[in-house]
């Protein structure tokens, strides 16, 4: 078996919206450069993503220069947002954690509500290195996270999906897969493992830059969201629901939280440190 190298890097600049591919990125303490500082609420200040809109999905968001983004959609003219200036924050609710917000300007909501054809609002993280604490079961005391789910970075694998994918097509229900990797929103993709190596890692490092692997990835159903046209089926959460359960939880994927910074290259070595 080939050594373990980072096959591809994935950045989410805004929660939901689709990912953007990148060659390398700087892993900050809180996650990637730029992946989800952004994201949408509702008027309530709920934190709204797939789970609520699917057609999220089909929305680009590309980071410019100075971490603002342009939004794109089919059907719709581009529009560039800039990252708001400091001031008077908001509140906003994640996963049931409420953290300070800056809201970007109203145009951005009005194009993203004509998109979605649902009222929403765009808010920026203005001090990740500050405003929301990772779970202190998983973490180390004063560690933050973007507005990702919980954990800086999300790692999966090509062995993994492609077991995965042989599990979906001999459960009787072969159309539904074989399933991409874009359906589980990783920021990291390794080649080179066996099927769910990743299940018994605790420290890795990629290229030059350490990692705890601190949680299996517990998966809902944005999984089962094909991210071209926003359907839904019942695959992976069928399959993981029969070969991947722990408790409640239907797992693929490992949770990282980084130990140092530094940047991080496709084609990188990943080496197990245990």
């Amino acid at each position: 078996m080939a050594s373990p190298m980072l096959r591809s890097i994935h950045v989410h600049p805004v929660k939901s919206l689709a990912a953007c591919a990148r060659e390398e990125v700087v892993v900050e303490p809180w996650g990637l450069d730029g992946d989800r500082r952004w994201m949408l609420i509702d008027h309530t200040g709920r934190a709204v993503t797939q789970r609520q809109q699917p057609r999220m999905g089909q929305v680009s968001a590309a980071l410019t220069g100075d971490g603002g983004v342009t939004l794109s959609a089919p059907g719709s003219a581009p529009m560039t947002v800039e990252v708001p200036p400091p001031g008077r924050t908001l509140t906003a609710e994640l996963h049931g954690s409420r953290f300070e917000v800056v809201e970007a300007a109203a145009a951005a909501h009005s194009w993203l509500g004509d998109v979605l054809d649902t009222p929403v609002r765009l808010v920026h993280l203005d001090a990740p290195s500050h405003r929301r604490l990772i779970d202190p079961a998983y973490a180390r005391p004063g560690e933050t996270v973007s507005l990702a789910d919980g954990y800086p970075l999300l790692l999966t694998t090509t062995a993994s999906l492609a077991a995965l994918n042989a599990l979906i097509a001999s459960g009787g229900h072969p159309e539904e897969g074989p399933l991409p990797m874009n359906r589980f929103r990783p920021n990291a993709v390794i080649d080179g493992t066996g099927p769910w190596a990743e299940d018994d890692w605790k420290r890795i490092s990629i290229g030059e830059v350490p990692f705890r692997v601190v949680k299996p990835c517990g998966r809902c159903v944005i999984t089962t969201t094909d991210q071209r046209t926003s359907e839904r089926g019942k695959e992976p959460l069928r399959t993981l629901a029969r070969h991947r359960r722990v408790g409640k939880d239907l797992l693929f994927g490992q949770n990282l939280i980084p130990d140092g910074t530094g940047v991080i290259r496709v084609g990188d070595p990943v080496r197990i440190l245990d």
